[in-house]
């Protein structure tokens, strides 16, 4: 009986110990075999739905802002393709987050295979042809919070896992085999680490909290190059049985180069989903295409130095780089923050609070810069993240531009001062005013009153979204940098920067001549292109031409309105200008102007939200010879780059 309870007793140690292993042979062989699972929670089955019907379920879901899993369920069927290089979404609305938790089992659907638990093959090509995304499947998968992560399929049956990762080993290293952008550097490798950061030059060999970069004792003491998501001593969690979401806790890595030219359907969703989270989530980016993409996930973390309780007391959080291998953009996606510290912090050893939290911002190291995200790296609104940021209208979202400087792309409602930055784009702007500046910085309320001030003159701006507003610069008398800040609904100015001014003939041309007829005395025509989407993107709004005069015949320059070229144009991004329509024309008041401009605005400004918007587009300075010529007038131009003298 004795040698009974022995056996016993070694069989239900081994069971244990088998129960731990990584890697089970029953998930080495899961993507051999098809596992079916009863769907946990109430999770709907949409395989059977109409699409209509599909496509409503999932707006009517979209309202609670909290949960963010995806779901692996959903199905478009019968959608038509359109063969797509970016598939533009600006009329649709994006709906957000999703409440439903995610299933572990596999569906019929035919995007089974690319939303499950298994990493897809990017041999896929859709029974032999190319895959082709649809409007309907893009809007789809952007309405998940966290990018793909598998922890099955691949040459191991591990997916994107990286078991190598773990508390003796806590860093691994990874080659690129691109150039990425960082701070001012570029890097063709990281370091992975299990502490909520990728770095890429040695770090010191002990930390003092709270952390502060750049180093000061550089170059005694190494100063790491970091991107820091959750910078704090981490180990591997547990989850639950009834966690939603039953992929194993660790750190996950995935990287998808060569985007731009890939043909299997995890490329292209990739490529397609980080264009346009990148596109609309920050300003400045709307002709970013990537080439290459990282998703680096770490799930179920818990704190370093904890009791066994603590391993249930977990992180989720999640990263995505995306470079062109000029510009690179990072989004941090916080799905879930229970603790803060580690106990060699400070934290207690229960839930990993009461120490230094941790840091996240990034370093370029070798003691040159820094960038720490305030107010929530390293103090107690850490926990902020998951409710902060509204990138792409996802609450925990947060996007920055990386690769020179640091800058942010999401709005930040936590941080007060006399001097905030103010990010905005375009960053310069032609005198002559008309250029739309998109701003980001405060969150916006709909409701609120936007002032832009350019210098001493302030125009009134609109609401885009909580992330985005609007206003349309002005024109100057001077070029240079010109003070930029804007208010909100009458307070202090506290939002700044520095806008550039640039002259008409240094400024980013906008309309453009075919050929030289504008510099002729009497050419039979003169062919103008634009681009028609610099104006709006409604292509069916009606414009119209005009001919301005410059001339500085007093202590203030003067810019005045000659004649009307046409009116009711179409936005077709092309114009044919018939001089002789104006051989009659009577403009002597105009006569001693030295040169000229064409201006391109809508017909009827746009109101957005009240507020007239009504962007313009300039010319370079032309001679205006081919018109006055018929007068016998004669007149001098300068167009930055050639002295045009013509005589009558």
């Amino acid at each position: 009986m004795a040698n009974f309870k022995l056996a016993l007793i070694v069989l239900v140690v081994s069971v244990s110990v088998i129960a731990q292993d990584n890697v089970s042979e029953t998930e080495r062989t899961a993507n051999e075999e098809v596992i079916e699972e009863a769907p946990t929670g109430d999770v709907e089955d949409k395989s059977e739905s109409p699409v209509d019907d599909a496509v409503e379920i999932v707006a009517e879901s979209l309202q609670e802002k909290s949960g963010k899993y995806q779901v692996l369920e959903d199905e478009l069927i019968g959608d038509v393709p359109n063969n797509l290089e970016a598939v533009d979404l600006s009329d649709i609305q994006i709906e957000r987050q999703m409440l439903i938790p995610s299933t572990t089992s596999q569906t019929n659907t035919e995007y089974a295979h690319i939303d499950g638990r298994v990493l897809p093959s990017t041999s896929y090509q859709n029974n032999g042809q190319p895959y082709v995304i649809t409007p309907q499947r893009l809007q789809q998968i952007r309405s998940n919070f966290m990018y793909w992560f598998y922890d099955q399929g691949g040459n191991e049956n591990i997916g994107d896992y990286q078991r190598d990762i773990h508390t003796s080993t806590p860093q691994i290293h990874k080659n690129f085999n691109f150039q990425l952008p960082f701070f001012g550097f570029r890097f063709n490798y990281t370091r992975l680490s299990m502490n909520g950061y990728i770095y890429f030059s040695d770090p010191p060999d002990h930390y003092t909290y709270p952390l502060s970069f750049p180093v000061r004792d550089w170059p005694t003491v190494n100063d790491p190059s970091f991107i820091g998501i959750f910078f704090s001593k981490c180990r591997i969690g547990s989850q639950r049985p009834e966690d939603p979401d039953q992929r194993r806790p660790g750190v996950y890595f995935r990287m998808d180069r060569d985007l731009q030219t890939r043909t299997d359907q995890l490329g292209i969703e990739m490529r397609e989903r980080v264009t346009w989270d990148i596109r609309e989530g920050v300003i400045g980016s709307e002709t970013f295409f990537p080439k290459h993409a990282i998703t680096i996930t770490w799930k179920n973390m818990s704190f370093a130095g904890g009791i066994d309780n603590s391993l249930f007391m977990t992180n989720t959080f999640q990263m995505i780089l995306a470079t062109d291998e000029v510009f690179t953009y990072a989004i941090f996606n916080y799905l879930e923050i229970n603790w803060s510290s580690h106990t060699e912090a400070g934290g207690d050893t229960t839930t990993g609070e009461g120490g230094v939290p941790a840091y996240i911002g990034f370093n370029a190291g070798n003691g040159t810069r820094s960038y720490e995200y305030k107010p929530y790296s390293q103090a107690s609104v850490l926990r902020d993240l998951t409710g902060r940021g509204w990138a792409n209208g996802f609450p925990g979202r947060h996007i920055f531009r990386i690769d020179e400087n640091i800058l942010m792309g999401t709005c930040n409602k936590d941080i007060d001062g006399a001097n905030l930055p103010l990010m905005f784009a375009p960053e310069s702007g032609n005198m002559l005013g008309g250029t739309i500046v998109n701003i980001t910085g405060p969150c916006f309320n709909p409701n609120d009153q936007i002032t832009c001030r350019f210098d001493t003159e302030s125009v009134r701006g609109a609401v885009v979204d909580v992330n985005r507003a609007i206003c349309v610069q002005p024109m100057f008398y001077h070029n240079g940098y010109a003070r930029f800040e804007i208010s909100i609904n009458n307070e202090p100015f506290k939002w700044k920067g520095k806008f550039f001014v640039e002259t008409p003939a240094t400024a980013q041309e906008k309309i453009f001549f075919t050929d030289n007829a504008v510099h002729e005395r009497y050419p039979p025509e003169i062919r103008i292109t634009w681009d028609r989407f610099n104006l709006t993107t409604n292509l069916n709004v009606q414009l119209q031409i005009g001919l301005w005069g410059y001339k500085e015949v007093t202590i203030r320059p003067q810019l005045e309105f000659i004649d009307m070229i046409e009116v009711g144009v179409a936005n077709t991004g092309e114009y044919v200008i018939n001089p002789q329509n104006f051989r009659n024309r009577d403009n002597l008041i105009h006569n001693d102007m030295q040169f000229g401009f064409l201006q391109i605005n809508l017909t009827t400004p746009e109101l957005y939200k009240g507020v007239s918007i009504s962007p313009v587009l300039w010319s370079r300075p032309i001679p205006l010879g081919w018109y006055f010529a018929p007068n016998g007038k004669g007149c001098t131009v300068n167009d930055g780059r050639t002295l045009y003298v013509i005589t009558g």
